[in-house]
């Protein structure tokens, strides 16, 4: 999922690891922590494969007879690298709602497709439903041999599926909502111009 979050921040301009990683930490970094020993190593996957390619490698030249600095490596999307984060945003399919990638996709959705933002939001609600009535379930046959920690850590737990669910609830309920509007709007042909004697 790094290498998604990476192709969607140079979608919108190129730029150099260090401000790839400033970035990356401003668009999920309440969720995730990223690293230069994580980046990198993802960067140059992606060069490999073809996705990426960088600018402004080699040595900058000295100033006031300091020892030259290498400059900065600046990275941006090739046309392959484009077809593949389109492709990673028209993905709908379980992985796309799992625990360790619904984030990302969240992060870009308005670069997708509402049907796409629909599915994905309705798969990610039935998984954390499952996992909020698991829970539940788990809970109702323990919680007499549970100490009052472990209880309240489940108890949490289950607070915390629920609030997901009404969330998602909501986002499903925007997104259908749009949805309905935009297929009730009359489509707009070409108007009848004034007649002028």
């Amino acid at each position: 999922m790094l290498e998604f979050a990476v192709l969607g921040l140079l979608a919108d301009a190129p730029m150099h690891g260090y401000e790839l990683r400033k970035r990356l930490g401003g668009l999920l970094g309440g969720l995730r922590a990223f690293s230069y020993g994580s980046l990198y190593p993802t960067l140059r996957r992606m060069q490999a494969a073809g996705w990426i390619t960088e600018t402004g490698s080699g040595v900058a030249p000295p100033t006031s007879g300091l020892r030259p600095k290498r400059a900065r490596v600046v990275y941006q999307l090739t046309a392959q690298g484009k077809e593949h984060f389109a492709d990673l945003l028209a993905d709908a399919s379980p992985p796309s709602w799992a625990d360790d990638r619904f984030d990302v996709h969240l992060a870009f959705f308005a670069r997708t497709s509402a049907e796409v933002r629909l599915r994905i939001l309705q798969g990610r609600r039935r998984r954390v439903a499952d996992r909020r009535d698991g829970m539940r379930a788990s809970l109702g046959r323990a919680r007499e041999r549970l100490d009052r920690y472990t209880r309240e850590l489940a108890e949490h737990g289950l607070e915390s599926a629920d609030r997901e669910v009404r969330w998602l609830d909501e986002l499903i309920a925007g997104e259908q909502a749009d949805t309905s509007s935009e297929a009730a709007r009359p489509a707009m042909g070409p108007q009848p111009q004034p007649h002028h004697p």
